[in-house]
């Protein structure tokens, strides 16, 4: 009787530790938690909970409340050094990169190093999945046109908008992952010089989750600009 029901306890164990490790291979766990969590992080806990379990019923274990609680904590412990979790996958920085940011601040410098005074502005940058991306930035004291007509500003109007840093242009874009740079190719502009031309890169310095920081090196008008960008909401 006790080897018929060693067997029932082995089966049963050997059929959990399958099914879970099956639903985990299709993607079917959930974490229940906070929503921002990884799933795959879900199924290697699972996996690791069930695995203990397995081990220790083989010695005779008891699973009372204590020992439950005492295994959770060994496998929150053991999860990051499985080699499916989020933290030791990382991140590329491409995927950091996708989505749209909203301009906070830059600040322009010659050559020499000197400041170059920067107009109140606002815009944003996207970047798309498939290598596209999108940039405007205009003066947030920008003039309405007393015509009401696009094509009909005064000269004064024309010139506060042209040189008051409003610039809008759209392209493909590539990222080297190892010295952070985007490249990009610029195909329509508001300022056409932009278009075509050679050597548009964007170094990323800084970037989490929620602010981005790039320098463009040098600018058509021999400027290195640095931008700071917060992730739109």
């Amino acid at each position: 009787m006790r080897s018929i029901m060693a067997q029932r306890a082995t089966l049963n164990r050997q059929g959990s530790l399958q099914s879970v490790l099956r639903s985990r291979e299709r993607g079917q766990i959930l974490l229940v938690g906070h929503p921002d969590e990884n799933p795959r992080r879900a199924a290697n806990l699972l996996t690791c909970m069930v695995v203990c379990f397995d081990q220790f019923s083989r010695k005779g274990a008891l699973m009372n409340t204590r020992w439950a609680v005492g295994l959770c904590a060994i496998a929150l412990v053991t999860i990051p050094v499985f080699p499916n979790s989020s933290a030791a996958q990382g991140t590329s920085l491409k995927d950091q990169l996708v989505g749209t940011w909203i301009y906070v601040s830059s600040t322009a410098k010659r050559d020499d190093g000197s400041n170059v005074p920067r107009p109140s502005l606002q815009g944003a940058v996207t970047y798309t999945g498939d290598g596209r991306f999108h940039f405007i930035v205009t003066r947030t004291d920008a003039p309405k046109y007393a015509s009401g007509d696009l094509a009909r500003p005064s000269p004064d109007e024309a010139m506060a908008i042209a040189s008051g840093g409003s610039i809008a242009y759209t392209g493909t874009y590539t990222v080297d992952e190892n010295s952070k740079t985007i490249h990009v190719s610029i195909e329509t502009s508001t300022f056409p010089n932009l278009v075509g031309a050679p050597n548009q890169r964007r170094i990323i310095t800084s970037i989490t989750a929620d602010e981005m920081k790039f320098t463009n090196p040098r600018t058509l008008a021999g400027l290195t600009l640095e931008i700071v960008w917060k992730r739109a909401k």
